[in-house]
């Protein structure tokens, strides 16, 4: 997969107002005006303009509502200095759950009213309304819980949105187009069970929505399990409902999370204490087929699970150039959860842990630690962690793919109680974003810092070491009898990727039925493989491996990304695919004078043929 680089239009709406970030953790940049008891802060950054856009949630005249602030790259708030105030719809008192997203026209927040229904606001780059200060109410009314709000920008789709909401017992998914009209909508339910807590992972031809299904046990456990399945933007299901997860019995507040991987897919992961009665945080993938990859039903732990400790309040990133899950957790003490050390583990794809148990990011020093993030860097082949400390400070630790530590940054060393966002903005052209509410005296503050541990002023990015990635072409596979070695198996072509070779070829072979994918390394010259292999049937992916990445999958002719393939030694299943017999052979190479098989000495023969296509093809025969 080639790494692509986005060139940024970056705006300046107030002339005459020169960059605010600041490089002084003691001064952090102010954002906004607000309140000290404000909350629920989230992020979201638009790749095209370099616009972040916060939004916060505090007690007004019409209930628990949002306000928004858009800053521009250089960190200079664009309006006004309380930002923007949803004000037209009544919110309840207390917090149901919002969401935020931007496009390249600017963001949209989701949110559920007093009178529980979802809606959604439009708020366009200079501050107006396109579909109304009061916005669009979804799911037909239905609705009344949490909200999840999706941009479409990861494909390339239109300027529109995906909408889920639920009303705690089942869930509602709806898109929304640029102009404000609304798709049909698609109810995810279960009579027997409440589907909700969904998540919104974008796909190629729609959209994944993992949710969970749950039935009450006692007065707060549920028994749980994560599923997975596709939509399209006409609310059709399009990939079946997958069970990720299996069953657990979790306390009601712990709910699963979802984030997309850069292959199409994406990983899932929860904390609870139902396995063994030991609180640690699991994870699972699924692929762009919604097909698990990790095929354990509990997930893999991120850290060994011991009776003495807790592994929860994690959070994930992806690493751009690997694709495997960056987690970071907190390991708490099991007695008094006072003492706090931090994290980070790396899983791969299918489960493997290249780091075992993690590393230690920050060891216990008598204070605890809150807030943690980590990001995946943009530029450096690696990884930020960020996290708040018990005396109100935010400290930022740089490390490589391989786990070393490259730079250790306090961003923010004022001492002050700090209501930090619900996320980062991750790394964007550069630069990462950590904002915050003063809980003390109030004001909205953020702390940018760069790829190389570095605050303020962020200058351009040098261009990335991009590495020559290609795809293999032309994949083709068959049925195939090797003469070489008197052995059925799959014969697999394929065309090469471009002129310069790759370190080698991983081909994945995929048994259907069983629970293992293996990786054969084929040597970068080959334009063909022989996989002997026992009869049945087998799945196979064929990528490029260069020195810093893999390529994507090859692609066959008709557009897949994968060969289905038979492989059986059965004369039945053989010689009823030639036509025309043309030659027999002894397992020693000798040639028969005879083109009838029913007239053969029993025994094993080598033919070949042509089929009805006309292809001149050589099989192995048993005659009885």
């Amino acid at each position: 997969m080639k790494k692509l680089l986005l060139l940024f239009a970056f705006l300046c709406v107030f002339s005459g107002i020169k960059a605010q970030w600041v490089n002084d953790p003691v001064n952090n940049t102010f954002l906004a005006n607000c309140a000290p008891g404000a909350g629920e802060i989230y992020t979201s950054t638009d790749d095209i303009t370099g616009d972040t856009y916060v939004q916060w949630d505090y007690g007004a005249d019409n209930g628990w509502s949002p306000w928004i602030q858009r800053v521009n790259r250089e960190g200079v708030p664009q309006w006004a200095p309380e930002g923007i105030h949803i004000t037209t719809p009544n919110l309840a008192t207390w917090s149901p759950g919002y969401a935020l997203t931007t496009n390249r026209e600017g963001v949209a927040s989701m949110f559920r009213t007093a009178d529980a229904h979802h809606w959604v606001v439009k708020i366009n780059t200079d501050g107006t309304f396109p579909w109304g200060e009061h916005g669009i109410m979804l799911f037909n009314g239905a609705g009344g819980g949490r909200s999840e709000l999706l941009s479409t920008d990861y494909f390339n789709h239109d300027l529109g949105l995906w909408a889920l909401g639920t009303d705690m017992d089942n869930s509602f998914l709806q898109y929304i187009n640029a102009d404000g009209t609304l798709r049909t909508m698609a109810t995810i339910s279960d009579p027997a069970k409440k589907c909700t807590n969904g998540k919104l992972i974008p796909a190629e031809n729609g959209v994944f929505v993992v949710y969970a299904k749950q039935t009450l046990q006692g007065y707060t456990n549920y028994n749980k399990e994560i599923y997975v399945a596709g939509y399209n933007k006409n609310g059709e299901q399009i990939i079946p409902e997958t069970l990720l997860l299996g069953q657990q019995t979790v306390g009601a507040s712990y709910i699963h999370y979802a984030i997309p991987d850069n292959h199409g897919g994406a990983y899932v992961y929860q904390f609870h204490n139902a396995i063994g009665g030991v609180y640690n945080t699991y994870v699972t993938h699924f692929d762009e087929n919604g097909t698990p990859t990790i095929l354990d039903p509990n997930g893999i732990a991120v850290h060994s699970p011991d009776y003495s400790h807790y592994y929860t309040n994690a959070y994930a990133s992806i690493g751009l150039w690997t694709n495997d899950v960056i987690i970071a957790y907190l390991q708490k003490d099991a007695d008094s959860q006072s003492q706090h050390r931090i994290y980070v583990n790396r899983i791969t794809e299918t489960g493997e842990k290249p780091w075992g148990d993690g590393i230690l990011v920050a060891d216990y020093t008598g204070q605890s630690y809150s807030d943690i993030r980590v990001d995946a860097n943009d530029f450096v082949d690696g990884f930020v962690v960020t996290y708040g400390t018990g005396q109100g400070t935010i400290e930022a630790v740089g490390y490589d793919l391989e786990g070393n530590l490259l730079w250790n940054t306090t961003m923010s060393s004022t001492y002050y109680n700090k209501t930090i966002g619900e996320n980062t903005t991750g790394y964007h052209n550069g630069q990462d974003i950590v904002v915050w509410i003063n809980s003390d005296s109030g004001g909205l503050y953020g702390q940018n810092i760069g790829y190389d541990g570095v605050l303020g002023e962020i200058t351009p990015l040098p261009p990335p070491p991009i590495p020559c990635c290609f795809d293999p072409q032309d994949f083709d596979g068959t049925y195939y009898y090797n003469e070489e070695t008197a052995a059925w198996g799959a014969l697999l072509t394929w065309v090469l990727p471009g002129d310069d070779l790759p370190l080698h070829y991983n081909l994945y072979r995929e048994q259907l039925g069983k629970d293992s994918i293996e990786v054969i390394e084929v040597d970068a010259n080959a334009t063909s493989y022989f996989d002997e292999v026992a009869p049945g049937n087998y799945r196979y992916r064929l990528t490029a491996q260069y020195e810093d990445v893999e390529s994507g999958y090859a692609f066959t002719l008709n557009g897949e990304d994968y060969l289905l393939i038979t492989v059986t030694s059965s004369p039945e299943d053989t010689t009823k695919e030639i036509v025309t017999l043309t030659n027999i052979y002894t397992t020693t190479g000798q040639r028969i004078h005879q083109a009838n098989l029913e007239q053969l000495s029993p025994g094993l023969y080598i033919v070949q043929g042509l089929t009805a296509t006309g292809k001149l093809v050589t099989r192995k025969v048993i005659v009885n």
